[in-house]
């Protein structure tokens, strides 16, 4: 989104408005809602929060959660990917956040 190089989708991370409004990261790329790439590059990551992208690209402004995720990088953005991947695995219902 931010730096604009080509990559192949699996090489990315989406960051998805569901049609809930809830805002978060979509590690399977299959999550309905609007979404917004990003590459695993950190100085992608602050270019997008720096230019307001990711607000415009998903039409709402990011929680404070969100935001903090991003200005982390990429890395934490990695170990909530895996926590929800368990999360869902262990509860088999519900959205990523082991809603119903």
């Amino acid at each position: 989104m931010a730096c604009r190089t080509a990559r192949v989708k699996g090489d990315l991370v989406r960051v998805v408005r569901a049609p809930g409004g809830e805002l978060g990261f979509d590690d399977t790329g299959r999550r309905p809602g609007r979404g917004a790439y990003l590459c695993r590059d950190g100085s992608c990551w602050a270019t997008a929060l720096r230019r307001g992208a990711l607000q415009r690209a998903l039409g709402v402004p990011l929680p404070p959660d969100l935001r903090a995720a991003l200005e982390a990088g990429p890395e934490t953005a990695n170990m909530i990917l895996t926590m929800d991947t368990r999360t869902t695995t262990t509860t088999g219902e519900g959205d990523r956040r082991g809603e119903e």
